[in-house]
């Protein structure tokens, strides 16, 4: 019927020409005049077939909407195959990380110090829906992936269930604080598993039967998510880790539970089947995550500062400032191409992260430098009435002549706790073959280390004082405004300095495209490390200072600086998801 109609509507505007012969009275058709119709007719039928199979592969076609059809040829996945189990180290991981926040206390009450970022974003709150946004999307062009829309629904729905009771009941039991002091529901995260859940998804549906750049895009950008949830202090690394390992284990089960249920129905492809070997054709692109071990501690001899009041002279020991830091987070990706089975060239960018172990005893030390340095200083003669009123203050509070204390209010603020290296590597990569699952691999690295400074901030409120001339002398006045100052008490960092690296890797192919590498990284550099110590700067707020000859006298520069120079060396341990190209 559809054809007749498309006839009668061609046979109006088509522009068909036609050869007639009018012998006494009739009209005869032309040979050319039958053939031409004839070309019209398949080309509606060519164009009727086109629509047909446009039709048949749109996602509004009757077929995509069927509940569980299946492609032909399509074999049913077993749920052994589905589980890889590589969440469960992940999340182990993170529960051996979770000693890291023993070295800092939250901003509870009792606390002299928070901690804080300048880091802030919101992205993470939209980047946890990568994976099924993406694999939605693709569904939705038009593009067939692993299951049907019926399968790829109860799939994803019987992976967030699991999710979500795994991470709730968790969290809910072990309560354990967020760093920024909010809530107490901070391990695992929430945030980092459901943006692995989404990758592994999308890692499922079109990673494992399209092509593995899926599987990249996914699982990069829910490590991304996972690392803003930790710069934007809302979690500790622990937690991501843990939320990780969550995420992947949920969606293998999730998808196994699949398999049980629906068997062979409900699926369009099979896995992706390239002839690629990536023991064989080991190029490779990787995401990794590692624990580093190795340099453990700085030690710097303040013997030189002249304005700090915290060392005992009687004890050289004192005048020794020790800094020990944890187990360090390493995340990275790493790729390499290989001219043959055995070498190639390739790069590496990381991050590698190491906690500040033991703040409490920074922080005591700070408070006796510039608390004490003012309350209980021994050069200041407190009977003195003038240094007594200097010191504490005039009057009583909420009274006429009321004078605050020159440190009313005392806070520090740590703006990182973490010695962090950035680093950017190339190199030479060898590949050797043990077996057709099993490979050894090693490297030869130089490249560039940049070091994020370790910060603390210190705050000080209090009642404003003025010098005033005398003819031989100044005169304290105790003011009744207050004054409000911020400033880096105490900063270390590292220069940016050349990097040199090797390291040993395992690799073990699971999938034909895809494998699991187990790797031990060494990393060697020379860091010049410079403390610069400023227990001080808040005098200049605090004081107002007389003007001789139009120049403000003001105090002299608070800050002293001391450098030392060590060998960095690094041990990274830790495991790649690793796809092949």
């Amino acid at each position: 019927m559809k054809k007749i109609i498309f006839a009668t509507i061609a046979s109006f505007f088509l522009p068909v020409v036609t050869f007639a012969e009018e012998t006494e009275g009739t009209t005869n058709l032309s040979t050319a005049s039958l053939d031409t119709e004839l070309n019209i007719s398949k080309e509606i039928d060519r164009k009727m077939d086109s629509i047909a199979r446009v039709n048949h592969n749109a996602p509004w076609s009757k077929k995509n909407w069927t509940w569980m059809h299946s492609n032909p040829n399509v074999p049913a996945y077993k749920a052994k195959d589905d589980l890889t189990f590589v969440g469960v180290p992940i999340f182990i991981a993170g529960i051996i990380a979770k000693g890291e926040k023993k070295s800092f206390r939250q901003n509870t009450e009792g606390n002299k110090h928070t901690l804080v970022t300048d880091f802030k974003t919101h992205i993470d709150d939209y980047s946890q829906f990568f994976g099924p946004a993406m694999a939605t999307g693709l569904k939705l062009g038009g593009v067939e992936g692993r299951s049907t829309w019926g399968r790829y629904l109860a799939s994803s729905a019987f992976s967030y269930g699991i999710m979500a009771a795994l991470v709730n009941s968790i969290k809910y039991t072990a309560k354990e604080m967020r760093p920024d002091g909010s809530t107490a529901n901070s391990w695992p995260s929430g945030h980092t598993a459901t943006a692995f859940v989404g990758a592994t998804i999308l890692h499922k549906e079109y990673g494992m039967t399209v092509s593995p750049w899926y599987s990249v895009a996914g699982y990069g950008v829910a490590t991304a998510t996972g690392i803003m949830r930790v710069l934007n202090n809302r979690h500790w690394v622990s937690d991501v880790l843990s939320g990780a390992g969550i995420g992947i284990v949920s969606t293998e089960l999730g998808y196994a539970l699949g398999d049980i249920i629906f068997k062979n129905k409900g699926l369009l492809r099979g896995p992706l089947n390239s002839g690629k070997n990536i023991i064989y054709n080991p190029s490779f692109f990787s995401v990794s995550m590692g624990a580093g071990f190795g340099s453990k501690s700085l030690d710097f001899d303040l013997s030189s500062f002249e304005l700090s009041t915290m060392f005992d002279d009687e004890n050289p020991n004192d005048k020794i400032l020790n800094l020990h830091f944890g187990t360090s987070t390493a995340v990275g990706v790493e790729g390499a191409y290989f001219f043959n089975k055995y070498f190639g060239v390739g790069g590496r960018l990381r991050v590698n992260s190491a906690p500040v172990k033991g703040w409490s005893g920074i922080e005591d030390i700070a408070w006796n430098d510039i608390a004490g340095g003012m309350f209980n200083d021994p050069v200041l003669d407190y009977s003195d009435a003038e240094i007594r009123d200097f010191v504490w203050g005039t009057g009583t509070p909420g009274q006429a002549g009321y004078s605050a204390p020159i440190i009313d209010e005392l806070e520090f603020t740590i703006k990182s706790d973490h010695l962090t290296e950035f680093s950017a590597d190339l190199g030479l990569y060898f590949n050797f073959p043990l077996s057709k699952r099993f490979a050894l691999g090693t490297k030869l690295l130089v490249g560039r280390s940049i070091m994020q400074e370790v910060d603390l901030n210190a705050t000080v409120t209090g009642g404003k004082r003025e010098f005033v001339p005398e003819e031989d002398k100044y005169k304290i006045v105790c003011l009744p405004e207050t004054y409000t100052s911020t400033w880096d008490y105490f900063t270390l960092g590292g220069n940016n300095s050349m990097k040199y690296g090797t390291g040993i890797s395992l690799t073990y192919q699971y999938k034909e495209n895809y494998a699991w590498r187990l790797f031990l990284d060494y990393d060697y550099t020379r860091k010049k490390y410079t403390m610069e110590y400023s227990p001080g700067n808040f005098i200049d707020d605090a004081i107002k200072w007389p003007t001789v000859e139009g120049e403000s006298l003001d105090a002299d520069d608070y800050t002293e600086h001391i450098s030392i120079k060590k060998n960095r060396n690094t041990f990274i341990f830790g495991g790649s998801f690793t796809i092949s190209f």
